[in-house]
Formats: C-alpha cells, sequence, structure tokens
C-alpha cells in the first residue's frame, strides 16, 4: 500500500492547497441534483454508520468525472497508461508532475490494496480488484521527500474518514445518506473533503509517498 498522511499546514505544492481548496469549493457549490445525487457525485459512502454496505462501487466514474471538473488546465484531465509496466517507470511519474503542475488532475487506477486506504471496505486479504483516486498536486516536504496531494473518494477509507463520517451522521438518532437534506449534504461533502481548516483538507484528501521508480502492483480481477 502507498504509505499515506495528512496535510500538515507548513506543505507546499504544486498548484497550492489554497488553489485546490478553491477549485474544490467551487466544485462542490455547483454540484447539482438531489441532496443524494451530490452525495454521491463526490463520495463513494456506507449505507449507514457500521460501514457493513456501500452505497456503489463506481468509483471509475466518480474519479474522472471529479478528475475533469479539477481540471482547469488547457488539455485537462491527465490518464496516466503502463504504471504497473517496469519500463521507464521515473519517466511516468516525472510526466505526471509536469501534469499536475500544469492544473490537470491526474486519474490514478491502481490495485485495490495499493492506492487504497488501510481500512477501505473494498480491501481483501488476496488484493483482488482495483480502485481509483485523483492526484490534485505534486509536493516535496523540507527533508526533500517527495508526494502527491491525492483524493480518495472512499468513506471508509481510514480511522480519521470513518470517524468523521460518523461524527456527521449520528447524534440522538442516525441519518442516512438517502435522508440527508440538501443542507446537510452540502455540509457532509465539505467536511469530508475540505476539513474546517483553511491551510489543509478532510479526512478524505491525503499526502501519498510513491515509490516513482517502482512500477505499481498489477491489478488482479480474479
Amino acid at each position: 500500500m502507498i504509505e499515506q498522511a495528512y496535510v500538515q499546514a507548513t506543505d507546499e505544492t504544486a498548484p497550492t492547497v489554497k488553489v485546490i481548496r478553491e477549485r474544490i469549493s467551487k466544485g462542490v457549490a455547483g454540484t447539482k441534483g438531489t441532496a443524494l445525487e451530490r452525495l454521491q457525485w463526490w463520495l463513494q459512502m456506507p449505507a449507514d454508520s457500521t460501514f457493513g454496505k456501500m452505497l456503489d462501487n463506481d468509483c471509475q466514474v466518480r474519479a474522472r468525472r471529479v478528475g475533469v471538473l479539477l481540471s482547469p488546465g488547457e488539455k485537462g484531465l491527465y490518464e496516466p497508461a503502463g504504471l504497473a509496466l517496469a519500463m521507464n517507470v521515473p519517466g511516468k511519474w516525472k510526466t505526471i508532475d509536469g501534469a499536475l503542475e500544469a492544473d490537470r488532475a491526474v486519474y490514478l487506477n491502481g490495485s485495490t490494496g495499493h492506492v487504497g486506504g488501510t481500512l477501505s471496505k473494498f480491501g481483501n486479504p488476496e488484493n483482488i480488484g482495483f480502485h481509483v483516486i485523483v492526484f490534485l498536486a505534486v509536493g516535496k516536504e523540507t527533508g526533500g521527500r517527495g508526494y502527491y496531494l491525492g483524493f480518495d473518494p472512499d468513506v471508509s477509507a481510514t480511522t480519521e474518514s470513518r470517524a468523521a463520517w460518523k461524527a456527521l451522521v449520528t447524534g440522538d438518532t442516525e441519518t442516512k445518506p438517502q435522508d440527508f437534506s440538501a443542507e446537510k449534504s452540502l455540509e457532509v461533502v465539505k467536511s469530508m473533503i475540505l476539513g474546517s481548516a483553511e491551510s489543509g483538507f478532510g479526512p478524505l484528501v491525503r499526502k501519498y509517498y510513491v515509490d516513482t521508480a517502482k512500477a505499481f502492483p498489477p491489478v488482479r480481477h480474479t
């Protein structure tokens, strides 16, 4: 699994955290449809706070539409190919860096156990299946270690994302996604993606420390 961490106030990325937050905020505000449609446009959600069942497995469709929306660059969303092939791996990631710096989001398809979160409902011991996330920026820490800023719509992905979801849907009684009001749906999407601090993000946007010298594990379908 790609090592992941949360954004810190001192992190510097290209595009900047401020710019990415603004793009997401504008996109969320402009999302059309019912409350449930707005939620599903952005989030891969559980049916309730027990995480026993997810409402859909449409990660490809969701990642592509989010990626397109968050790609104001002239050439639009970038979809790299062959990340599981060992040939010229550093070159492929250099091209990805260039796309991100040119204001293009990157559609990233990999095996579930490699690009997903530690608690993802879609994970399995055999690592069968795939998951799609969206890279939004490239960054480098003070010590020189590089990372990518990625959006994973999977609410079940991490301890933090599950806790944030539960805090939003449970109280005296639980509100399930299909019963959210329009106002509540907007609150949930913003909280899960943008969080409450202007210098960071919610639990669905994380730093991914990719080994850019090594090919991705192949995706297994059976």
